[in-house]
């Protein structure tokens, strides 16, 4: 239906829409959902849109056609011809007035709809004030006027609309204008409103809005009644909770907008002391155990304190830097549900984090205590259920809270002192006799802060050591559990009394051999590897024999993959032949399974999904790095060869990613080179295959990714291997059209080649080969320079989010290093390419802004200054 196929009728877009909300079978309505979704991509949608509305037959044909205006008004405003703006306009507003009793669903899009369209349409001038003139006076359309009210800001800075910075410079200056108008607007509302609670939360959903936009006059809000009128309703026992929430999201709204506080003072005093009233409120909440007050209360209290944290930590006690604002968090910390707690974790790591710059003892003094209540809380909330049965779950949601005051613990812990609180925390265990869930809570905090305490002369430690490594077995599962990750976390400790190591390894054999507790031991003895690889050497033999029967313990992949790493990393201490020896033995295994794997069919379900094999192997290349003297054989080439062997048989593309390593460890040995290259070549005939198909890069963005960390690796480890072979310019071909895939990886994979690859032309300069490959890489930019910058320019402005504009960046700057004059001239190509103007009529881009724009990317010093006119160019198109 896409473009100008025939229109389909009324009738078949009724069917369709019924059959989308009321069909029984879901495959019917699989196949409204698509025809209607083409549909609504094809031009027709626009009059079909508008004859419905128009019908009103029933809800569902009104609710898929405002929601179709907005998404066409969104996304493909530039379908329209000028002319049928001003008519587009008043046919919606038309539309808003007669459907507004017929469901709040509908007015939202079709207030979305009108904002969309006048942030646009650069011929409506004042919106705000025709709106507020043309319905003000009506009291049945004021709540879809506040609905159009409070959508307009909020659309300003929709990533959906592409107004560019120019024209969005101009609402928001016209907006500012008229906000005095909108508050006394609101004010009106709240007259009329009574004790219409529907009415009060949209005029506080509207009054946010404005907040949010940052427009609104602080002097002239703090003398509001509406300022007072919200933290009465907060404070009022009686308030529902939904009012509950509007008010709170209000009041959140003003404070976030008064992050400036020294330009805000007025307001900022107002909204200050207005919150800290609402103690005894907060109270109340607690009492009535109503935790959706609560929660709100919590929000409202915690950006109290984002928003006045410089005044808390220069001037602490003093004015704005009033300490009871951290005690109101600390009164909510002392709440039994763990999700009340949990929303003031940003404020206290940003408080930890403005401490630890000011180095000032006086001041870490003053935060002290504060920080000690916070963690005795925290503590308390780690605790599992006594009726918990098996290990911690560390997925589900009191999990994943868990693993946030883990992080949050080892931040703050040098306000305490980490000697001095772990002390404290094993005192409370040697000294009581504590339930099992208060220990298990306990040894988890520890387990936190045990890597940032001082090994020096501290007793503690080891007493700690030689306790949880005498643990019996008939203590609860989760305090076992637990123990193991403390003594993983412990590994500097064993390193340095390795008398310890024998009994610290026998405890996590055990763990290891309980299918509960076999993935944290593994992670254990992972740590333990790692940091005493010496003391590990003798003990090989027993990871060898753990390493070749893995499948047989219950682990998680990462776990396994962890084992492999531990392994590989005690194997490198070993002397060279015995390591080949071992090498192959450790890869034997991983070998053996992937072609078993991927010599059988895809029976009974089961996938013949190779990563496993794959990551374990790769695990065990990058953390094998032995000391090779000149013309010793790498114990690592006959694996390569075996490999390379596996894979011509059987093509997938998660060998890209073993591949890259295997190029990232050996691509600088002269005897790898031409196998590694062979293993390339392979490897990119079923990828560029995949990738050709429809939409092939959209669909796999992990094989983009893989692809070119490969290529990116090669450039690295043995660039001329590369620019020499033929599959250098299919590569490069690929890596412009990726250039516009919206995914973090993939796209960082993609620049990051190209960056490197161009760098080659100019780096290291003293090496022999450097001519060379200054002269090939210069024969790639003369074939695909000129596509490679305009595809950079365009997809900056149109595909991508602004962190990638760093990267993009980087291979900007790195093209321009190789040949300034060249890239200039490519550079204006592509600008004179770019649209000067929105369908909507405004100016998206001056030729003046074109022109700076030029010369300041042409005209950089240093790589950051082409960020900086990126970052404000691109602004102009989003």
């Amino acid at each position: 239906m896409e473009g100008g196929g025939a229109q389909p009728s009324l009738q078949l877009v009724y069917q369709a829409v019924q059959a989308l909300y009321h069909d029984p079978d879901p495959s019917g309505k699989e196949r409204a959902s698509c025809w209607l979704g083409e549909l609504q991509r094809s031009v027709h949608a626009w009059e079909i849109s508008d004859q419905l509305l128009q019908i009103r037959q029933d809800v569902e044909s009104c609710y898929f056609a405002a929601q179709t205006m907005k998404m066409k008004i969104q996304t493909s405003f530039y379908e329209l011809p000028t002319d049928s703006h001003a008519s587009l306009r008043d046919s919606l507003l038309s539309h808003i007035q007669n459907l507004k009793d017929l469901s709040p669903v509908i007015v939202t899009q079709l207030a979305l709809a009108i904002a969309d369209l006048a942030l646009q349409m650069a011929s409506w001038k004042g919106c705000v004030q025709t709106l507020v003139e043309k319905y003000s006076n009506d009291v049945t359309s004021l709540p879809f006027l506040l609905e159009i009210l409070t959508v307009l800001p909020e659309e300003v800075h929709s990533r959906s609309l592409r107004i560019g910075a120019n024209r969005r410079t101009e609402i928001i200056e016209d907006l500012a204008y008229y906000s005095s108008t909108v508050v006394s607007l609101l004010m009106t509302c709240v007259e009329k409103a009574g004790n219409d609670e529907k009415m009060l939360i949209k005029i506080f959903r509207c009054l946010g809005s404005w907040f949010n936009l940052g427009v609104l006059d602080s002097t002239f809000m703090a003398n509001s009644k509406l300022l007072s009128l919200l933290f009465e309703v907060l404070q009022q026992d009686k308030t529902s909770s939904n009012l509950h929430e509007a008010a709170s999201d209000c009041v959140c709204s003003a404070l976030y907008a008064i992050e400036n506080v020294e330009t805000n003072l007025p307001l900022a005093l107002q909204l200050f002391q207005g919150v800290l009233t609402l103690e005894s409120a907060y109270h109340m909440a607690v009492a009535r155990e109503d935790l959706d007050k609560v929660l709100n209360y919590c929000r409202v209290f915690t950006e109290l304190c984002e928003t006045f944290l410089d005044k808390i930590v220069c001037t602490p006690g003093q004015g704005l830097g009033d300490l009871r604002t951290l005690e109101l968090l600390l009164i909510c910390a002392g709440h039994p549900q763990y999700e009340v707690v949990e929303i003031s974790f940003n404020f206290w790591y940003r408080l930890g984090e403005h401490l630890y710059k000011t180095e000032d003892a006086v001041i870490h003094s003053i935060f002290k205590a504060y920080i000690q209540r916070l963690l005795h809380a925290l503590a308390r909330h780690c605790q599992l259920d006594s009726d918990h049965e098996g290990v911690p779950e560390e997925t589900d949601d009191f999990g994943e809270f868990r693993m946030r005051v883990s992080d949050l613990v080892k931040d703050l812990i040098f306000l305490v002192g980490s000697v001095e609180c772990f002390a404290q925390l094993y005192a409370t265990l040697k000294d009581g006799n504590p339930p099992w869930e208060v220990t298990e809570a306990v040894l988890f905090i520890m387990a936190s802060i045990a890597k940032s305490v001082d090994q020096e002369n501290n007793p503690t430690l080891v007493e700690v050591l030689e306790g949880v490594v005498r643990l019996p077995e008939t203590v609860h599962t989760a305090v076992r559990y637990t123990s193991i990750e403390l003594v993983g976390e412990m590994s500097e400790v064993v390193d340095r009394n390795p008398q310890f190591l024998d009994p610290v390894l026998g405890y996590l054999m055990k763990g290891l051999c309980d299918r509960r507790l076999a993935s944290a031991a593994a992670k254990a003895i992972h740590n333990i590897c790692s940091v005493c690889r010496d003391h590990m050497a003798q003990h090989f033999t027993g990871l060898l024999e753990i390493a070749r029967s893995l499948d047989s313990f219950t682990l998680s992949p990462e776990a396994a993959v962890g084992l492999l790493k531990g392994t590989a990393l005690v194997l490198a201490r070993l002397p060279l032949e015995k390591i080949a020896e071992c090498l192959s033995e450790l890869c034997a295994v991983q070998v053996l399974a992937l072609k078993k794997l991927l010599s059988q069919e895809p029976s009974n379900g089961l996938s013949s999904d190779p990563t496993v094999p794959l990551d374990r192997l790769a695990v065990i290349f990058r953390h094998t790095n032995p000391i090779v003297e000149n013309g010793q054989i790498h114990p690592c080439q006959k694996v390569i060869q075996e490999m390379v062997s596996v894979y011509r048989a059987h093509q997938h593309s998660c060998f890209l990613y073993l591949g890259s390593i295997l190029v990232d460890e050996y691509g600088m040995e002269e005897g790898c080179r031409q196998g590694l290259l062979d293993m390339l070549q392979a490897l990119c005939i079923p990828t560029f295959q995949l990738l050709e198909q429809p939409s092939g890069l959209q669909n796999h963005p992990d094989t983009v990714d893989d692809l070119f960390r490969l290529a990116a690796r090669f450039i690295q480890r043995s660039p001329v291997t590369l620019l020499r072979s033929q599959v250098m310019i299919p590569i490069l071909q690929w890596a412009i059209a990726a250039t516009t895939l919206d995914h973090r990886d993939a796209n960082c994979s993609v620049m990051k080649f190209l960056r490197d690859l161009v760098h080659t032309g100019v780096a290291n300069d003293h090496e022999e080969d450097f001519e060379l490959r200054t002269e090939l890489i210069a024969q790639v930019l003369r074939q695909l320079g000129q596509q490679l910058v305009s595809q950079l320019l365009h997809t900056c402005c149109f595909c991508l989010p602004p962190y990638t504009l760093p990267d993009v960046a980087e291979v900007l700057w790195e093209i321009m290093q190789s040949d300034r004059a060249t890239f200039c001239r490519w550079l204006e190509n592509s600008l004179k390419a770019l649209p000067k103007e929105t369908t909507g009529g405004a100016i998206q881009v001056t030729h003046k802004q074109l022109t700076d724009f030029h010369k300041q990317v042409t005209s950089a010093e240093e790589c950051k200054q082409v960020c900086w006119a990126l970052r404000d160019f691109t602004r102009l198109f989003r």
